[in-house]
């Protein structure tokens, strides 16, 4: 294998961020704030945005020191902005084009020290789970959600194409 499979696994997180983001952003107000019917916690509004800062927030932990980290709250209509600006740093990252030396060990707001593969990790499984909620709430409303995963990734970049008989 020679490609970098960090690299495809980020590209990915960002293209499917984009789609639910896309997928969204034709919502009603109602429907965006809508009351999940399922055991998720918050509407599609406040996951979506908890989504995007999070992973603003996973980026700044990767790559400044405590003190200098900010917590951001983007309005619904800046999520898609915020999402691409915090996806390609973090794809710089996994590429390692950042020109940034990550240290062994990050020291979190909450008193931890962790390694920064962990944080690489919970990046991609935050927002995957987060996605899926999403997709489950529009599925409640009716709606057909995107189809995000590998498979529909793999076709939209031409990986995966139909052998031709």
């Amino acid at each position: 294998m020679t490609e970098k499979i960090l690299v495809k696994l980020f590209e990915h997180n960002n293209w499917a961020n984009l789609r639910i983001i896309q997928a969204c952003s034709a919502l009603s107000d109602e429907q965006l704030d809508a009351a999940p019917i399922s055991v998720t916690k918050g509407c599609i509004r406040e996951t979506l945005t908890h989504l995007v800062s999070s992973q603003h927030n996973y980026l700044a932990l990767l790559t400044l020191p405590l003190e200098e980290r900010t917590r951001i709250a983007p309005a619904f209509s800046e999520l898609r902005e915020a999402v691409l600006r915090s996806g390609e740093a973090l794809l710089a990252l996994a590429r390692d084009e950042s020109g940034f030396y990550a240290p062994t060990r990050l020291r979190t707001r909450d008193e931890y020290i962790v390694k920064p593969w962990v944080v690489m990790l919970q990046v991609i499984n935050h927002a995957s789970e987060h996605r899926e909620q999403i997709s489950s709430m529009l599925t409640s409303l009716g709606i057909m959600p995107p189809e995000m995963n590998g498979w529909a990734y793999g076709e939209a970049t031409n990986a995966l194409v139909p052998i031709s008989t």
